[in-house]
């Protein structure tokens, strides 16, 4: 039993950090390709340089012991991905962060104002 717990364990951390090096991967790709890779965002919000973000949002939950499962009562949080898109339709970066608010609360003139809309 403690085998299946670990290698369940190993396979969770190696399908998250394989999901993140796929969207670093996208950097330069087209949002077509994008999309056509990963689907459809959850949003779209526009940035102040004539671009695009959009964002891939999954609902995480825990057990009491604050591990990942698939418990649908109790405590949870988002993973976010970020993907910033030009006005000629190309992936220039992405970010990657985890939140308590559902996709649908994202502030895009709250993220403007925390300089969090535009790549670096």
């Amino acid at each position: 039993m403690k085998k299946l717990i670990l290698f369940t364990a190993i396979l969770l951390q190696l399908s998250c950090s394989s999901s993140k090096n796929a969207m670093n991967n996208s950097v330069g790709e087209t949002k077509a390709k994008l999309i056509k890779t990963w689907g459809s965002p959850v949003r779209t919000l526009a940035d102040n340089q004539d671009g695009q973000i959009l964002v891939y949002a999954d609902q995480v939950f825990t057990n009491e012991d604050n591990s990942d499962g698939s418990k649908i009562a109790g405590q949870n949080y988002w993973t976010y991905n970020y993907i910033y898109v030009n006005k000629e339709g190309k992936v220039t970066s992405t970010r990657q962060e985890k939140q308590n608010y559902p996709p649908q609360a994202i502030d895009s003139q709250k993220m403007e104002g925390m300089k969090l809309l535009t790549s670096k």
